[in-house]
Formats: structure tokens, C-alpha cells, sequence
């Protein structure tokens, strides 16, 4: 088959080559790469003999786990679309997703059966499915066949799915692998602990690829992770609040023979570099990535991020690196002219392992070939060609007739609250537009005097007017801080006082 992806094959090579080494593990159980190729075939060939075609969506809903990569691996290599969803989704997400998606036959734990059944889905518990280990290669999947659907987080309105070709994710693939820090062989361990159906699944399969381990934890508890951390895994993948929870767990605790920490996602602070610096050493690499575009969008490699991060901040924004292989970057304004570099605006892209389009409740959209795609977030391009992110562009707030972004304020605020994160809301207001409010996550006493003084710097319209602190501040199933969610949050708690002073003022309960 003329440009078709051999999945199947390389998976089957795979077993061949590194056959009884671990693949995976989750501190429980452990798989090897013969199991784990047999597994994925047993359920590429039930897929098939069910009739399932290329491209056709197929949703998975496994926790973190050794499950994880051969269920993926096994709609992956039957050719269809695979579909994963969180296995901490909502009743109504699934719904949402399927409505967007069209899956009805979902791969999931014999434990969600019932509950799936009720919603009206054909659940297959993956249980049932018993090894092949005969080996029987399937053939190669068409490229432009759909193979992989993600959901946008919906920090901006309900989620819409993004369609990604199997030909896009097989050079992501690629991708991923050529711009890895170091070769993984064996003995190798990486530590994954986000959701197997975002970022995590990537670094998997450029790890299991050369014949390395993966480790797959379901989030970040201190007893699963600490023998882990305490071995000396070669490396770790922890966006910022993943970062920030291990070290809150181990404060001033110092692991050695980390290699490096991938992270991505939101935006790393110095503060928070400083306090990983301190306990892996300087090894903290930073990525930019999206839903609309695989990782790796911008690569800075650890001793770059350690460079940027002793530095005087330049006043652009986060530093993300260079565009990747194969990947174009420009800043344009809001009428989409390209501006030069230091000049700040919006930031477009186009790659190789674009995707392919999106479905929303108006249907799909395909993504005409060579399109730039307008991300919603802003920054700049730096004199050596690194671009810099400020923020999204959607989050921008508008105070006494001033344009104001809650990125720039966080960035002052960075270290305020004992090294938890604060976020930086607009509340609408009569008399101002909006009225700017900093909120804390479980912030330590006498944070706001601190907070206080930091912002004093800044221009008085950027000054926050009232000050919060949350226990838990919500975020979606990334780790971002959802900025509407911590709007509703506060409104669902206090009032404001609109007026040239404008105040918070709690609610009385129910």
C-alpha cells in the first residue's frame, strides 16, 4: 500500500528485538514488550474482525497503567481513529465527546461496563481480551486516514475535537524522537504521572520505541512516586503543577541521576525552576505544544532554560525555544500582517504534524493544506529567533480603559504565595470593565504583604484591587489553571462592591 503506516510492523519488531524486557510498569504490575505487542494485536484483530474500518473512531477510557499503552497501541494498529478519553471524565463529557467524535464502541476496564452500557455505549472490557501470540501482522493504515481525536481543554466554551491523521501522528512520531535530549536504551526509566490520552502518550512512545521503560502512575502521590524518584529514574515528564506538587511533597529533598525533566504545557516560572534546580539539578527542559499541533512545537533544552532563567527577564514573555523540525513560527497583529522580531502579537504556526481539522457542534472542518494556524496566544520572537509566550490572547483584560494581561502580573507575583500558584481574574465592572483580582492557592500567612510589595512596580491600572486565596485553584485535565472556573469561584463566594474603590465582600451562606 503505497504511503501507508506500518504500525503493525514496527510494533511486531519491536517485540522481536527487546521481547522479555520491561515495557511498562505501575508500581504493581509490569509488562513486557512480547505482552504487550500480543495484547495490542488481540485487540487490532478483534477491532478488525468486527468490521471496524480505517478511520473509523474507536474511544479509549483506561487509567493510568500498564493497560494503558496497549490498548492505545491496539486501536492505533487496527487503523482506526482512536479516541481516548480521560478516565476521570464526567457522564456528560463522554456524551460530548461522542456526539463530536461519532464512537459508540469504547475499550475501557471491566468496571466501567455497566456504566457505559447505561449511557448507550458498547463497551468492549479490555479484561476480556487475551493475548495473540501469534504475531500475525495487519497491514499498513492508509496516512490520510483519520487516527487520532484529542479534545480542546474548553477554558473558552464546550470542548471541540481535534482530528489528527495517522500520517501526522506517525511523524510526531518522529519528531519526538529526533529532538530527544538523550538516546533512552535499556534500563531507562521514565516517569509518567498526567493522563495517558495528553502529553504522557507521546513521551511513552518515544521511549518504548528504543527498547526503554516507561513508568505510568495515575497522578502525583508521594508513596508511589518517592522509591521511584529515590532510584533515579532517567527521566521525568511534569508540566509546572505536576513539578510543583513533587516538590511540595519532598521539601528540600535532593534526587540525583535525573537526567531530564520534560515539561510543557503552562508556563515555568523562574521561582518554580529555582526550587527544581535546587532538587534534580539544572535539568528542566521546557517544550510548547498544543491539540492542534503534537509536541514538539519550540524545543530549550535544559542548559539554554538554565541560561534564560539567571538571566535579566527581557520583558517578552516565557521563553519557549526554537520552532522544531519541520515547524514555522511567526507574530503577526490583529490583521494578520507578520511583525518583526521584539515586536509582540499573536503567535501563528504551521507544521508537518499539523492536524488534519476540527469538529465542533457545527460539524467538521478540515484545515486547507499549508494553512498557518492561529493559536490564541501571544508573544514574541527574540533577536536569536526563540519565541517567547506572554499569554492568551483571550485572557486579556480591559480596567479603566487600559489593556491588561493577567500574565504579566503573575510574572511579578511568581514566589508571593511560598511557591503556589496564583492566578489573576478580571471581575466584570460597571465603573471599571473589570476590576483585577489575584487569587492564591493555599497560601502561606502573610502572603499578601509580600504580594503587595512585588506589584508596586508595576504600572498602578495593573495593581490588583482585591486579594484571595483559594484552597485548591480548578484546572482542567492538563493541570492549567482555568481562569473562568476561578472567576466563578469567586463570584460564587463574594460580591463585588462596584465604584471608584471597588471591594469583595463575602457572601452570607444559605
Amino acid at each position: 500500500m503505497r504511503d501507508g503506516i506500518a504500525w503493525s510492523n514496527d510494533l511486531l519488531t519491536l517485540a522481536a528485538r527487546f521481547g522479555d524486557r520491561v515495557a511498562v510498569t505501575d508500581g504493581v504490575a509490569e509488562m513486557t514488550f512480547a505482552t504487550l505487542a500480543a495484547r495490542a494485536h488481540a485487540a487490532a484483530h478483534r477491532l478488525r474482525a468486527a468490521g471496524v474500518a480505517p478511520g473509523a473512531p474507536i474511544a479509549t477510557l483506561v487509567p493510568n497503567g500498564v493497560d494503558a499503552p496497549w490498548v492505545s497501541a491496539g486501536v492505533t494498529i487496527a487503523g482506526a481513529a482512536e479516541v481516548p478519553v480521560n478516565a476521570h471524565s464526567t457522564d456528560a463529557e463522554i456524551l460530548w465527546f461522542a456526539e463530536l467524535a461519532g464512537f459508540r464502541r469504547i475499550l475501557a476496564p471491566g468496571a466501567q461496563t455497566a456504566r457505559l452500557a447505561a449511557l448507550g455505549f458498547d463497551p468492549w472490557p479490555i479484561e476480556a481480551i487475551a493475548p495473540d501470540p501469534a504475531g500475525i501482522a495487519l497491514p499498513p493504515v492508509p496516512a490520510e486516514a483519520w487516527g487520532r481525536l484529542i479534545f480542546t481543554s474548553g477554558t473558552t466554551g464546550k470542548p471541540k475535537a481535534i482530528v489528527h491523521t495517522h500520517g501526522g501522528r506517525w511523524t510526531a512520531h518522529l519528531l519526538q524522537r529526533a529532538v530527544l535530549p538523550f538516546t533512552p536504551g535499556r534500563g531507562d526509566r521514565v516517569l509518567l504521572m498526567t493522563p495517558y490520552v495528553h502529553g504522557a502518550s507521546l513521551i511513552a512512545a518515544a521511549w518504548l520505541e528504543q527498547g526503554a521503560e516507561i513508568v505510568l502512575q495515575d497522578g502525583v502521590r508521594a508513596d508511589a512516586i518517592e522509591p521511584i524518584l529515590a532510584a533515579g529514574p532517567a527521566a521525568i515528564f511534569a508540566p509546572p503543577t505536576v513539578l510543583a506538587k513533587i516538590l511540595s511533597l519532598f521539601p528540600g529533598r535532593r534526587f540525583d541521576g535525573v537526567r531530564c525533566i520534560f515539561t510543557g504545557t503552562s508556563t515555568l516560572s523562574r521561582e518554580l525552576w529555582r526550587r527544581a534546580a535546587d532538587a534534580f539539578g539544572p535539568v528542566v527542559r521546557i517544550t510548547y505544544g498544543m491539540s492542534e499541533c503534537f509536541n514538539p512545537i519550540t524545543v530549550l533544552e535544559a542548559p539554554e532554560v538554565a541560561e534564560i532563567m539567571t538571566q535579566p527577564d527581557p520583558g517578552l514573555g516565557a521563553c519557549l525555544g526554537w520552532p522544531g523540525p519541520g515547524v514555522e513560527v511567526t507574530i503577526r497583529d490583529g490583521d494578520g500582517t507578520a511583525l518583526p522580531p521584539l515586536e509582540p502579537g499573536e503567535i501563528w504556526l504551521r507544521g508537518r504534524h499539523m492536524n488534519a481539522g476540527t469538529i465542533s457542534a457545527a460539524g467538521f472542518a478540515a484545515r486547507p493544506p499549508g494553512a498557518w494556524h492561529r493559536t490564541g496566544d501571544l508573544g514574541a520572537i527574540d533577536a536569536r529567533g526563540r519565541v517567547h509566550l506572554s499569554g492568551r490572547a483571550a485572557d486579556v483584560m480591559k480596567s479603566g480603559g487600559y489593556r491588561i494581561h493577567p500574565g504579566e502580573i503573575e510574572s511579578v507575583l511568581d514566589g508571593a504565595a511560598g511557591g503556589r500558584a496564583i492566578c489573576v481574574v478580571g471581575l466584570p465592572s460597571d465603573y471599571w470593565g473589570e476590576v483585577i483580582v489575584a487569587v492564591a492557592e493555599n497560601p502561606p500567612p502573610g502572603w499578601q504583604d509580600d504580594a503587595v510589595a512585588r506589584v508596586a512596580a508595576l504600572a498602578r491600572p495593573k495593581h490588583p484591587r482585591a486579594w484571595l486565596a483559594l484552597p485548591e485553584l480548578p484546572r482542567n485535565a492538563q493541570g492549567k489553571v482555568v481562569r473562568a472556573r476561578v472567576r466563578e469561584a469567586i463570584l460564587a463566594t463574594h460580591a463585588l462592591e462596584d465604584g471608584p474603590r471597588p471591594s469583595l465582600v463575602a457572601r452570607m451562606p444559605q
